[in-house]
């Protein structure tokens, strides 16, 4: 059972309203401290499942008056009567079905952190590029996937679904434009190297990146989702970021090579293949998010959210759909 610590300073003229709404909340522990004349603390021990809704309360009396404050802990170990009870029936009592997850307000730090461009961003992307394009150059497979451990392109194309279904359009555009210019670089290193070194179009890791198949929609919506997961559980992104590199850095290469060595039929192809990848990644993202019950608080933004959701299905499915519809003739139109 995962527990976290929730501390909400409250002004004293809230306090017995908001005192008596707290304690409605399921808790394992309800303490509250005197800070001074005008602010009183509360600490609230609860399972992490319950821990958005309290937060939720808070936001809104935040919204009417500065006064409040609200800090969110995590808690290691927490032992009581209750706990060692609940302990012993923590499997009966489980929810299997329910996706865990994170609270939205933690998420939306995460979210919020990925949506930036850093100056770790930026050099880690610099040098996956380089990595990549070496293991390219040498036709390696093990320096390739060394590039994809090192690329953060799992910030940004998760943050765009993720705020996407909240209807935060800046967030989404801040996100986008990380994500572009991370396209763009490696584009940039990879034009760069095809100029100053004899690469060869003919081996494994060049053709298999500019020709695009049904498998790569499967690949890409599987990327997606565990993405999506990986920033839901708030898990380390390292191993989950491979699976998304794999579907847009070595086609991203692809494409800066085939560019300097002026191949344009390979540069549709590794492009086609770049926006099947990000399409079918946004689409599963987007739809994980929405199973998981992320919301807005205010009115006016769930309705904004409900609208965004919605057009981002829309949006993402039909070009989806779409790429399929080219893939599938392409390939009969080549079986002819």
């Amino acid at each position: 059972m995962k527990m976290q610590l929730i501390e909400a300073y409250i002004p004293k003229k809230h306090y017995e309203e908001t005192n008596r709404a707290l304690q409605e909340f399921p808790h394992l522990s309800y303490r509250t401290f005197k800070e001074d004349a005008d602010m009183m603390l509360v600490r609230i021990i609860t399972e992490s499942g319950h821990v958005e809704d309290i937060l939720n309360y808070l936001e809104n009396e935040t919204n009417v008056d500065e006064g409040f404050e609200t800090i969110l802990l995590p808690v290691q170990t927490y032992i009581s009567k209750q706990t060692l009870e609940d302990k012993n029936n923590e499997k009966e009592n489980e929810e299997d079905s329910k996706l865990v997850r994170a609270s939205r307000q933690e998420l939306l730090q995460t979210i919020e952190k990925n949506s930036s461009v850093t100056l770790n961003y930026t050099l880690l992307i610099i040098l996956s590029a380089i990595v990549a394009t070496v293991g390219f150059i040498k036709d390696s497979e093990a320096v390739v996937i060394g590039a994809m451990v090192i690329a953060p392109m799992i910030g940004p194309i998760i943050s765009v679904a993720f705020s996407a279904i909240l209807g935060d359009y800046p967030r989404v555009g801040r996100a986008s434009l990380t994500f572009i210019l991370g396209f763009a670089i490696v584009i940039g290193i990879s034009i760069g190297f095809s100029y100053l070194f004899e690469m060869g179009t003919e081996n494994n890791q060049y053709i298999a990146r500019t020709e695009v198949t049904l498998s790569d929609f499967f690949l890409a919506l599987a990327s997606g989702a565990a993405g999506a997961l990986s920033i839901l559980n708030r898990l380390s992104g390292n191993l989950v970021g491979v699976m998304v590199a794999v579907a847009l850095l070595p086609p991203t290469i692809a494409i800066g090579i085939s560019i300097g060595q002026a191949l344009w039929m390979d540069t549709l192809g590794a492009l086609l293949l770049v926006t099947v990848n990000t399409t079918c990644i946004l689409l599963s993202a987007i739809t994980i998010f929405s199973i998981s019950g992320i919301r807005p608080v205010r009115w006016r933004e769930v309705q904004k959210a409900n609208v965004s959701r919605t057009f981002s299905f829309i949006f993402v499915g039909t070009i989806v759909g779409i790429l399929v519809l080219v893939i599938l003739v392409g390939q009969g139109i080549k079986f002819e």
